[in-house]
């Protein structure tokens, strides 16, 4: 829900584009997430307290928790969290964690949070990228659009096939391997 609530984050600073990526390593026992977009960005001020979960730019409430829990479980679980922003330019979250470690948040899933994201945001172009060892899958609203030619990517019929074409390929490149 975190990575969820965090490219929400992306729709909300008018982003064009988001780019999700989720990379493990079982060999190296490291599993990474990042969070890109081209959005408004923040200043290096409100970069410095992004990760307090009082700082927050939203109106409709007081605190803004996605950004403090990924870098809480990043760091409870051997792992880094950074933020890299400028303002006009957009915005990265990276976070690394310890494949193995006991602390260590499960990804949960991540095909019904990629859904959400296209169904709740379907003039954004998305781009996800999910590899597990050397195995990847990548997904692009903008190639999925030229498919469906003119057909919107939030029909339901369209977000029930991108949830199982997601979890599908997920799954098949996880190999047995829970995340």
């Amino acid at each position: 829900m975190a990575v969820l609530d965090v490219a929400r984050n992306s729709v909300r600073a008018h982003a064009s584009r988001i780019d999700l990526e989720v990379t493990a390593s079982v060999p190296t026992d490291r599993l990474s997430i990042e969070i890109r977009d081209d959005g408004d960005g923040m200043s290096e001020e409100f970069v410095r307290r992004a990760t307090d979960p009082f700082a927050t730019t939203r109106t409709t409430r007081s605190v803004g928790l996605g950004l403090p829990f990924l870098k809480m479980d990043a760091e409870l679980s051997d792992g880094t969290f950074s933020i890299e922003s400028s303002p006009g330019k957009g915005t990265t979250v990276r976070t690394e964690y310890r494949l193995s470690h006991v602390d260590r948040p499960p990804l949960g899933d991540l095909a019904s949070s990629v859904t959400a994201l296209v169904q709740g945001a379907p003039n954004i172009r998305i781009t996800f990228r999910y590899e597990v060892d050397g195995r990847a899958f990548a997904f692009d609203t903008d190639e999925l659009n030229r498919i469906l030619d003119g057909v919107p990517l939030d029909e339901p019929e369209v977000i029930l096939a991108i949830g199982e074409t997601v979890a599908t390929n997920i799954e098949e490149i996880n190999g047995g391997l829970i995340l």
